[in-house]
């Protein structure tokens, strides 16, 4: 498969959250750093997540917000 977006990271699903219609999903990186996803129960089932399933988090974004206070 290959994909165009550039920020592809490789993880460990560390904890899956079902909701009634979306799924929280936590991704650890090999350098402890995790990611959270917000996808569809219905994916998160189709893919088969679960913890210790080793995954890519793909990041494609046109935008990136930067604040300060």
């Amino acid at each position: 498969m290959r994909l165009s977006a550039r920020n592809v990271l490789k993880g460990t699903v560390r904890q899956v959250n079902p909701g009634a219609v979306n799924s929280e999903v936590v991704i650890a990186l090999g350098d402890g750093t995790e990611i959270v996803s917000i996808i569809t129960k219905q994916s998160a089932e189709r893919l088969g997540l679960a913890v210790g399933k080793q995954v890519y988090a793909v990041v494609k974004a046109s935008n990136v917000m930067i604040a300060v206070e």
